[in-house]
């Protein structure tokens, strides 16, 4: 059965999009199928990332100006080039399958000027709310991956509705956690009444910000550097209490791959990286849930 998880947070630059992106390349290197949609439409980063310049978009599937195989491109071939290029076996046959959205001006005012006027609300409603079944029975996944918009929008609400894991990102800030609680009182509470399960990611975890070289192996820089996330600390206990979520994930601050350009691809390019080797563990977890 396939599995739709949801990332958000309460603000921006709580490094979302990158885990999202690296943890699909991790599923997919690891056999999964994995699809991939960049549903934070006022933001959108994956075209970015990725150097392309799709000719449909989600945007033209929501108003019906394009039919669902027209708007979802396959990558996978991204993750073979970086796994040739790194020596890394795969033997498995996973797919990496993209959704883009269009950022643009006239496409942010479109969706924008839609949501204003009932009629055109409710259609867009009805489109979103069917584009998980449509995509299960089109395509053989086994994970969707949804980006999201931060904060409370028409767009990323209605996100959080069709999944069935929502991944919350934050970094442990007095303003994130303050507007994350707000959040987890208003908007997680219902959707976990429903079914949904939220869970929270605690991203740039203080504690690692020595910048090793990343030319070289780094598989033992955390017990090197004694790098411990205590998710028994007094501040994570009260975070977990106040926002009734547990904590699926702890990642510390890696300040060699916070500054690089290419982030989203550190699974890729640095696979002993111990940034990789969380992403690898948020998968195991994931598979359990």
């Amino acid at each position: 059965m396939t599995k739709c998880i949801a990332f958000h947070s309460y603000k921006g630059g709580t490094g979302k999009s990158t885990i999202s992106f690296n943890l699909s390349a991790q599923m997919v290197r690891r056999g999964f199928n994995v699809l991939l949609l960049d549903l934070d439409v006022y933001a959108p980063s994956l075209q970015t990332y990725l150097d392309v310049m799709p000719t449909h978009w989600i945007n033209d599937f929501l108003f019906e100006d394009s039919k669902l195989d027209q708007v979802i491109s396959d990558m996978t071939h991204i993750v073979k080039k970086y796994d040739r290029v790194t020596g890394t076996p795969n033997s498995k046959k996973g797919k990496l399958m993209v959704g883009f959205s269009n950022g643009s001006k006239d496409e942010i005012y479109r969706l924008d000027g839609a949501v204003r006027h009932d009629t055109s609300m409710i259609k867009l409603l009805r489109k979103f709310i069917l584009i998980r079944e449509e995509i299960s029975a089109t395509y053989d996944l086994d994970y969707i991956i949804m980006d999201t918009s931060p904060g409370i929008r028409y767009w990323s609400i209605n996100t959080l509705a069709i999944v069935d894991i929502i991944l919350l990102s934050l970094k442990m800030d007095g303003i994130d956690i303050a507007g994350t609680k707000v959040m987890a009182s208003e908007i997680y509470k219902n959707f976990s009444r429903l079914g949904t399960r939220p869970y929270l990611i605690l991203n740039r975890v203080a504690g690692y910000c020595h910048p090793p070289n990343l030319g070289q192996s780094v598989a033992s820089l955390e017990k090197k550097y004694s790098v411990i996330l205590d998710e028994q600390s007094e501040d994570i206990i009260n975070l977990k209490r106040e926002l009734e979520m547990e904590v699926i994930s702890s990642i510390p601050c890696y300040c060699d791959i916070q500054f690089d350009s290419r982030e989203f691809l550190t699974v890729l390019q640095y696979p002993d990286h111990p940034f990789s080797l969380r992403v690898n563990e948020l998968i195991d977890k994931l598979e359990k849930v």
